[in-house]
């Protein structure tokens, strides 16, 4: 099975680290391929930190839980209520939930119906001016609302920015460090961060875009500077299997919260993850990447109790190596 596995990702040329644990958290599989750094060939490892772009809105969608049952929020809140920065267009009806279930019919700043190279957005505003949230409220704040709240599900990534300036405001600490130590904190992961590319730690591995002509660059000027509630952070494989099971025993979260945060509320989606049922049995609970450079997989599997992190510092690869170890090991 390992060397099968092996030839799986040479056929693809991943690039990142894969990590497979069982329900006692015993490594099943793991393995690292490709490089961190190209230029100087230094080689991925299994506990490299890897950008995981939106698959860290869970982390947000946790904070937002823990918040609520602190009782200084609810999912009804309306934003009006517990948010005083001015969004002139947007209703009065958007609620936490709605932020949070990709609901709300608010504008995005990157709007993944009508656009497809998240660079674009660069060439009128630069990135390296995007280090906070309210750096990414003139991307959409005066805009229009695409649809009345709770009309449809419309993945949305101002929402999940919107639900970090909502942290700040009501833990009165900026997100990442709320993060940091209400999330990462308690779960033991030491090595997982909201790092700006500008001052990326060691063992962290470079994002990659490959071009059509067989050259390629770094990320560094693909994607916002720091990242945020929305996305962006960096974890290695070891840290997202902790987060997974602190998460599931309810280290995080009560036993309801976590139940609400895990029930299927519009489509497949939970709040802040992604669900897939087979035979309406859940399969998996999983969240994912994209980013120019970053390809990010991970997932807990409940009716087994297997975890999977699978990261990738190039523009694919990820969903292909996930989708080869479910039919291997974990249908």
């Amino acid at each position: 099975m390992i060397h099968k596995m092996k030839e799986f990702a040479a056929d693809i040329r991943f690039s990142g680290a894969v990590l497979v644990t069982d329900e006692n958290d015993n490594v099943v599989w793991d393995g690292a391929f490709g490089y961190s750094n190209r230029a100087d060939h230094i080689p991925n490892q299994t506990d490299t930190r890897f950008g995981i772009a939106s698959g860290c809105k869970l982390f947000t969608a946790i904070a937002v839980c823990q918040l609520i049952e602190q009782g200084k929020l609810s999912l009804d809140s309306k934003l009006s209520d517990c948010l005083d920065i001015p969004l002139p267009n947007f209703s009065p009806e958007i609620t936490v939930f709605h932020l949070l279930s990709h609901s709300s019919g608010i504008p995005d700043y990157f709007d993944e119906e009508v656009m497809d190279d998240f660079e674009d957005l660069w060439k009128a505003v630069p990135m390296y001016t995007l280090r906070n949230g309210r750096d990414f409220l003139p991307l959409f704040q005066d805009e229009r609302m695409k649809f009345q709240p709770g009309e449809r599900f419309h993945y949305n990534n101002a929402g999940f920015v919107v639900l970090g300036l909502i942290v700040e405001q009501h833990a009165g600490i900026p997100f990442r460090d709320y993060v940091q130590q209400f999330v990462f904190e308690p779960c033991g992961m030491q090595d997982s961060g909201y790092f700006p590319l500008d001052r990326l730690p060691a063992n962290t591995a470079y994002g990659y875009i490959d071009e059509e002509d067989g050259t390629w660059r770094t990320n560094q000027y693909a994607i916002p500077i720091q990242g945020y509630a929305d996305g962006g952070a960096y974890v290695t494989a070891p840290d997202m299997i902790k987060l997974w099971r602190s998460l599931m025993n309810n280290t995080l979260l009560t036993t309801s919260m976590t139940e609400k945060l895990l029930a299927s509320h519009n489509l497949n989606y939970g709040l802040g993850v992604w669900i897939t049922k087979k035979n309406e049995d859940v399969f998996k609970y999983h969240v994912m990447g994209y980013d120019p450079g970053v390809n990010f997989r991970s997932a807990y599997y409940p009716a087994t109790g297997h975890t999977l992190v699978v990261a990738s510092n190039a523009g694919g690869g990820a969903f292909e190596m996930m989708q080869f170890i479910e039919e291997e090991w974990l249908r």
